[in-house]
């Protein structure tokens, strides 16, 4: 990435544990978070109404519960899975 995108939008490192769906969710939970920044400026200086900023970060929250079902994060099936090692 060049210094501006780094600068424009950021990435913490992953601490928790390491699977690919976790590292997957938790770049799309950064992007989310960045976004609704960015939405909420928006709104805070006039550029967007309320309305609009709630239906897009509406929009943005639906996005990513469908990223968290499609990795499977929190489903209960694997959480038994790991309760029986």
């Amino acid at each position: 990435m060049t210094d501006s995108q780094d600068y424009l939008y950021p990435r913490g490192r992953y601490h928790g544990e390491f699977k690919p769906e976790n590292l997957a969710f938790n770049a799309n939970l950064q992007e989310f978070a960045q976004r609704v920044t960015y939405i909420c400026a928006l709104q805070t200086n006039g550029k967007l109404t309320p309305e609009e900023a709630y239906d897009q970060i509406s929009s943005l929250w639906k996005q990513l519960q469908t990223s968290k079902n499609q990795l499977g994060i929190g489903d209960l099936a694997e959480e038994l899975e790991e309760e029986d090692w």
